[in-house]
């Protein structure tokens, strides 16, 4: 019986020391492994103002008070214009300032800057430059990348959007390159950034296709924030199934917050990020 019960003991005595250092952080314990994934940006939606059905929209920005837009014109939808104007907030309709012709151009994003207001061009890589006040066009200009998508500025430099996950930098005066900055999460390059918008020192985008609008480092590229408009956009398709991509964001600075919307979407939605 001695013999039996001795062994018993040793064994339960071992298997308590071992429990014991694993349990006290012994290096047998796996260590877990921190998300570095995009922290999500929480945000209120704070009312629905009324927003133009036929713009396909492209570029959106608010100025002075005012809310510009420019929408691009698809072959397949006779009903839209490669247009920027100022919009009426009572109606969402644009008062065209500038038009293209949809058979050449594709109207794209746009940016304000000195007094001038920038548009680029889809497939073109040609952008045209406004006087802000009479929408006079007061030349052109080309840029490297093989496709026009959004464009903001951070009060010195043109920021544009291609696609892809590359962010370039423009010169206002001579419209060289002065760098390019690839857009990265946890996963890698991030693709599909479209409209741009700078705010408080950091560069919001929407991803083409998702409902997600992105929170970007405008020095390295990092995601730092993801807002998810995924039960939004969801509840305008069930009401409007003819609406395209979530694609748009204006900054309101006076306000403390953004105003976003959608190809073809019946609203603009105020919004504030809580984070």
């Amino acid at each position: 019986m001695k013999q039996y019960f001795l062994p018993l003991f040793l064994f339960a005595f071992i298997i308590s020391c071992k429990d014991n250092s694993t349990s006290s952080g012994g290096s047998s314990i796996p260590e877990t492994t921190v998300s570095d994934e995009p922290p999500a940006i929480s945000y209120t939606i704070l009312n629905a103002l009324p927003h133009d059905q036929d713009s396909y929209t492209e570029g959106f920005l608010m100025h002075d008070g005012r809310l510009y837009e420019s929408s691009g014109a698809p072959q397949d939808n006779d009903k839209t214009r490669s247009i920027v104007g100022i919009v009426d907030p009572a109606t969402g309709k644009i008062g065209v300032k500038a038009e293209l012709d949809r058979k050449t151009y594709f109207g794209e994003g746009i940016a304000i800057l000195h007094d001038k207001l920038y548009q680029l061009t889809w497939t073109n890589k040609k952008g045209f430059i406004y006087d802000l006040k009479t929408f006079k066009k007061l030349g052109e200009f080309s840029f490297p990348s093989k496709e026009g998508w959004g464009m903001t500025t951070d009060g010195k430099s043109l920021i544009l959007s291609d696609g892809s996950s590359n962010l370039t930098y423009l010169d206002p005066a001579t419209f060289k390159t002065i760098r390019i900055v690839g857009v990265t999460d946890n996963n890698g390059p991030v693709g599909n950034v479209n409209e741009l918008e700078w705010v408080n020192g950091n560069i919001l985008a929407n991803v083409y296709q998702t409902p997600y609008i992105i929170r970007i480092d405008p020095n390295t590229g990092k995601v730092l924030g993801k807002a998810d408009f995924s039960n939004l956009v969801k509840e305008i398709k069930l009401k409007n199934p003819d609406v395209d991509y979530m694609n748009g964001i204006a900054w309101d600075s006076a306000k403390n917050k953004i105003y976003i919307t959608g190809k073809l979407w019946p609203n603009t939605y105020e919004v504030r990020l809580n984070n």
